[in-house]
């Protein structure tokens, strides 16, 4: 059952949904003089923005992240680093509203089959 299908009408009545761009890291190349330049894959959607919660600030404690953070949810399946896939943090990029700007996922917190809910650091 697709929860988040449920009350996102809901829930985007008081808190509306944003435009954003999803860059899904897609690995890195190699460069002639040896340096890596990672890649991504663009995907466009919507993204619900919300404050993080206390247990997600306890979860993502020993992170050693500051500045500006927040919980976004949205539809399909987006990842943090993956070292052993050797994935860089995919990036989140919101057009409109409060929020606008880069945010790097820095840790996925809830996970589903059709939505996930990450910790993202605004970016410079």
């Amino acid at each position: 059952m697709n929860l988040h299908g449920i009350v996102a009408p809901i829930i985007g009545s008081v808190n509306p949904n944003v435009p954003c761009s999803m860059q899904v890291s897609m690995g890195s190349v190699t460069n002639p003089d040896g340096s890596r330049t990672p890649t991504y894959n663009t995907v466009t959607g919507t993204a619900q923005v919300q404050a993080l919660t206390f247990k997600d600030l306890k979860q993502i404690d020993g992170l050693n992240q500051n500045g500006a953070a927040r919980g976004i949810y949205f539809y399909g399946d987006i990842q943090g680093v993956l070292r052993t896939r050797a994935k860089g943090g995919d990036i989140i990029t919101l057009t409109d509203g409060p929020n606008v700007g880069n945010w790097l996922v820095i840790q996925v917190l809830e996970t589903w089959p059709q939505w996930c809910k990450c910790a993202c650091v605004l970016q410079n």
